[in-house]
């Protein structure tokens, strides 16, 4: 057991080093308690609905306001990964809570395809009722362990009101507001 005390972290002598150990198992449950929204990253290499590949991500966060960029982190065996590369543009939907069946059938669970209706923006397809669009294009990759980091400049947004899509532990979950909802100005 690690202990805080007076500014001093002591470790206690009857923990087992394998309790500690970074495995791929022990990353997954310890990051899975770190709550995300959900998104699904898109990309095309014509403006058909044919020619559309997407995924569940929640590896996805902001890099900069000024310029305007995101990352995405794509395993290096998904097909996502090539796709990109290939196109050197992707869509970053973040979705809203009532949109489970849709990170469901992105994530190859159960699939709906008559749920799926896409949004082209530049070029990009994104999802209807989404909460936020993001349409980006790659500025940068950087192969990173078992991933690939695609930095992508965002050339266009679009974001509404509404309640999240929550990933917390393995599970989706709602986001209870509590107060008021006005944040730091937003």
């Amino acid at each position: 057991m690690v202990r805080m005390a007076s500014g001093v972290i002591t470790v206690d002598a009857d923990v087992d080093p394998a309790d500690l150990a970074a495995t791929p198992l022990r990353m997954r449950k310890a990051l899975g308690r770190f709550a995300s929204g959900v998104t699904i990253v898109t990309t095309a290499e014509s403006e058909s609905e044919d020619n559309v590949h997407g995924m569940t991500a929640n590896a996805f966060t902001s890099v900069s306001l000024d310029p305007p960029l995101v990352l995405v982190s794509i395993s290096t065996r998904a097909r996502m990964d090539t796709k990109i590369a290939e196109t050197g543009r992707y869509g970053v939907s973040i979705l809203a809570g009532d949109q489970e069946p849709l990170s469901l059938h992105f994530a190859g669970g159960t699939q709906q395809p008559d749920l799926v209706r896409f949004v082209w923006r530049t070029g990009v397809p994104l999802l209807e009722g989404a909460l936020v669009h993001l349409a980006c294009t790659v500025i940068d990759s950087h192969p990173a362990g078992d991933h690939t980091l695609h930095v992508g400049r965002v050339d266009q947004l679009w974001y509404d009101d509404g309640r999240p899509l929550v990933f917390y532990t393995g599970s989706f979950r709602a986001l209870e507001l509590q107060g008021r909802d006005d944040g730091w100005g937003f």
